[in-house]
């Protein structure tokens, strides 16, 4: 399938598989060359791509987090995963936040996200008078750790 990105800045970097079987695509900052922000501890910011994305109607687009950015820096993605519709067509940026103990400088260039294209399907709400009962046994209307977890045999 061919995903269509237009470049908004001539020097917005398109993104890259890095691996042959990589679900994701890496996003790179687009902040002019040279160009730096600094996401200090607990801070947050939009990073621009200087791209536009064009889906497929029926797809979206996932934001998700660079996992090596995560484990040495604890720089993520906030709204992880972050959602692109079809039918959206402004600069594609991503919402990094820092969770790390030190600030945590992007630069022009530097690859700060993955994008992981899925199918969607099109649920159309429907009201009832009361949901049928779960068929797993014992679950019902357990909520938050009902099935087993830490503590409890995982």
């Amino acid at each position: 399938m061919r995903v269509a990105f237009a470049r908004l800045h001539p020097e917005a970097c398109l993104p890259q598989r890095m691996s042959a079987e990589a679900a994701g695509l890496d996003l790179s900052a687009c902040l002019g060359v040279g160009g730096s922000i600094e996401l200090p501890p607990g801070g947050r910011t939009l990073v621009p791509t200087g791209l536009q994305l064009q889906l497929p109607a029926g797809y979206e687009g996932q934001v998700r987090p660079r996992s090596g950015l995560a484990l040495r820096h604890g720089i993520t993605v906030l709204n992880a995963p972050g959602t692109i519709d079809a039918d959206y067509r402004g600069e594609l940026s991503v919402l990094l936040v820092n969770l790390g103990a030190e600030p945590f400088v992007v630069r022009h260039g530097d690859r700060v996200a993955q994008l992981v294209i899925g199918a969607v399907v099109m649920a159309e709400p429907c009201e009832v008078e009361a949901a049928e009962p779960s068929r797993a046994d014992g679950r019902g209307a357990g909520g938050y750790g009902s099935t087993g977890g830490f503590g409890q045999g995982r």
